[in-house]
């Protein structure tokens, strides 16, 4: 099936080695504080890394749906990484991108839309819908590599705080993303093995499912108890809160430069 997909659907966009280059940049300035605003160099990388990575989500979906059988995946331009040939461009970038600077949230958006018809066998859409959140976790282990190897020596600290606040987004969009929820990939695990009935009595609610999953998350006593959940996840990954809390307060930089006890001088 994936021989159908030809070399120029496969070669990878300039939006997306653009973002790529944001972000090994951005990262160079906040790693030699080359940036006269540590926290604005932080921002850039933050954000961009985080684009990157629902970029890595959504062609981690495709990916897997071209090889369960849906070869117009290619033809849709899912393959290229580039975020502009999304389905909903706002629900894919725009929107996650506002849950980070609200309050601190990774959770990708519906983006590629598979033709689910030509995909045979159930495990085959459970494994396409189980890519997206798998990627994330991905990402989440090999930022957080530094700090579960223990080579952290010689890193600055606020390149530290910056990776580990990008590394806490992944842990936050894979977990929530997880979630049984319509709309979300954690039902779209699920969904293949439900009867038809209950399919089409939850399809209505499907849009509604990232809304309602972050008005959730504005409950305090849900919000604690996802951000502690949160938060024990990062400590078995290494990461303290002490540096994700940090990594955000510099990632909002338009509320002022923070200014850290065990920061180096």
């Amino acid at each position: 099936m994936a021989t159908a997909v030809s070399r120029r659907d496969r070669r990878i966009s300039p939006v997306f080695l653009a973002l790529v280059a944001i972000m090994v940049v951005s990262a160079w300035a906040v790693w030699t504080g080359f940036s006269a605003s540590p926290g604005f160099a932080v921002f850039l990388f933050v954000v961009s890394g985080w684009i990157v990575s629902l970029c890595l989500h959504e062609y981690a979906h495709a990916r897997t749906a071209l090889h369960g059988g849906d070869i117009s995946i290619g033809a849709k331009g899912y393959l290229t990484l580039n975020p502009l040939k999304y389905t909903h461009l706002a629900l894919s970038i725009v929107l996650p991108v506002i849950f980070v600077i609200m309050g601190g949230i990774g959770l990708p958006g519906g983006a590629v839309f598979i033709e689910r018809h030509r995909i045979r066998g159930r495990w085959k859409h459970s494994l396409i819908s189980a890519a997206g959140p798998l990627t994330n976790i991905a990402f989440a282990v090999a930022l957080t590599a530094p700090f579960w190897l223990g080579a952290l020596d010689g890193v600055p600290d606020v390149f530290r705080y910056a990776l580990a606040f990008l590394a806490m987004l992944q842990v936050t969009a894979a977990i929530l993303n997880s979630l049984p929820v319509p709309g979300l990939d954690g039902y779209g695990v699920i969904e293949p093995w439900l009867s038809y009935r209950v399919r089409r009595q939850v399809e209505p609610y499907a849009p509604f499912g990232l809304i309602a999953v972050f008005g959730v998350l504005w409950i305090p006593e849900v919000n604690h108890v996802f951000f502690d959940s949160i938060d024990a996840v990062m400590r078995g990954l290494g990461v303290s809160k002490w540096e994700t809390y940090w990594g955000q307060e510099f990632f909002r930089f338009w509320q002022g430069e923070p200014h850290p006890a065990s920061l180096n001088p």
